[in-house]
């Protein structure tokens, strides 16, 4: 079988379409980066949804914490302190096992044992609490003076935090936040490894790898195919992280960069 009639029955496998059968032997250098790459698209899934919902609601924690309202305040810091002080794997283990619960009390709650939605909303809820963290911090590290000045200008509530507060805030957290992005993809890898079963043996980039590994008894192949292509992902969102902030940065001075010249060292 050619490299290209691998990727066109399993390049989409880990979706449900091409060849319902794993390869069971003469496993290729072609069908390990086929299929690992295929389950990369659920990777990919869990990871961009779970960065944009969650910093939606981070931001609402991070305020939150922020509130003067004890209970408010006090809700906000509780869901922080459970998820950050949880190990994300178990987390994954509760979640389905309340799922499978919910599921036997109404038939809406199907979906949620499955890992397309219910692995999606606890990485969505454990991101939200790192990073609402990493909000508040920012938050009150907001120099008192641009405060002042927004005072000056008459900027109050919403406003002032629209214009001033939340543009300083971003600015002040988007370094420790893209580290917390990074993150939230390699534990991805966790979701099809906790309660949540893969359908059909429709699993993600670590699934087939370690699918692989088993069957070859050499995990010295696998396993580098997939840091290879999580490394690939580490560099787009170091890259689409890094454009936000040089926009959010963009108002600031920038340093000349010196230019790099070759010196020839013919004497030591």
């Amino acid at each position: 079988m050619s490299c290209l009639q691998t990727l066109q029955d399993y390049g989409l496998r880990s979706l449900g379409y091409g060849e319902r059968l794993l390869p069971r032997s003469d496993f290729t250098l072609c069908d390990q980066f086929v299929l690992i790459g295929s389950g990369m698209i659920w990777n990919v899934y869990f990871g961009v949804l779970a960065v944009l919902i969650g910093f939606v609601i981070a931001n609402g924690v991070a305020l939150g914490k922020n509130a003067s309202s004890t209970p408010i305040r006090k809700s906000a810091e509780w869901f922080i302190f459970l998820f950050r002080g949880s190990p994300l794997f178990i987390q994954f283990f509760f979640a389905y096992f309340l799922f499978l619960q919910l599921k036997s009390v109404s038939p809406i709650f199907d979906p949620f044992s499955a890992a397309w939605l219910g692995a999606l909303i606890v990485l969505i809820l454990n991101t939200a609490a790192y990073s609402a963290e990493i909000f508040y911090g920012a938050l009150r590290s907001i120099p008192k003076g641009d405060i002042e000045a927004a005072d000056a200008y008459g900027l109050s509530g919403w406003s002032r935090f629209r214009r001033i507060m939340w543009p300083t805030m971003m600015r002040l957290a988007w370094p420790s936040y893209t580290n917390e992005a990074i993150f939230l993809f390699h534990a991805t890898t966790l979701v099809f490894f906790s309660g949540f079963p893969a359908w059909r043996q429709q699993g993600d980039a670590l699934y087939y790898a370690n699918y692989f590994a088993d069957k070859t008894f050499n995990p010295f192949v696998p396993y580098p195919i997939l840091a290879f292509y999580f490394i690939l992902l580490t560099l787009c969102v170091i890259g689409l992280f890094g454009l936000v902030n040089r926009r959010l940065n963009a108002h600031l001075p920038q340093e000349k960069k010196a230019k790099m010249r070759l010196r020839m060292n013919l004497i030591r």
